[in-house]
């Protein structure tokens, strides 16, 4: 497979946005917050050993490097618990705020990028997968509004 094979263009932005939340963890002292980020960068390194390995191989041998419907569940439980300390939106608001928040705003989009090039693969990504990173663009989005109001940075709304 050459570097520019589809497949390749997908697992790197996995990579990317591993990073972006390695750089989020940077920026915190949260211990709940980086405690989740951990938990998220552990998951995208399985996630992009799945793209890595249509044929299944890896995660057959191991359970760390497959992601199931369990997973998806647990992101869902975490977009609750960080949503349930904000406000509800009732305005689309611009990205940014404290360094983190920013930093998890841009790690969002590198994530929505990520699914674009995930539904385009052939074959096809396992359903999980792409349940998995589409809730974690939500969670991503979440845990930005929470980093930011947990210190004290009003939301700019557009």
């Amino acid at each position: 497979m050459g570097k520019s094979d589809p497949r390749v263009h997908a697992y790197g932005d996995v990579d990317e946005l591993n990073a972006q939340l390695g750089l989020a963890r940077a920026c915190t002292e949260d211990q709940e917050l980086d405690a989740e980020l951990i938990r998220l960068q552990r998951d995208l390194f399985a996630l992009g050993a799945q793209l890595a390995d249509p044929s299944a191989t890896v995660a057959s041998r191991s359970t760390k490097a497959l992601l199931q419907d369990s997973d998806v569940a647990r992101l869902e439980l975490a977009i609750d618990r960080f949503d349930a300390e904000l406000m509800p939106l009732r305005n689309f608001i611009l990205a940014g705020g404290t360094s983190c928040g920013a930093t998890l705003h841009v790690a969002r989009a590198v994530c929505r990028r990520a699914e674009r090039g995930m539904v385009a693969l052939d074959p096809a990504v396992d359903p999980v997968l792409l349940r998995y990173i589409n809730r974690l663009s939500d969670l991503l989005f979440v845990l930005a509004r929470a980093v930011n109001q947990r210190a004290g940075v009003t939301e700019t709304i557009w």
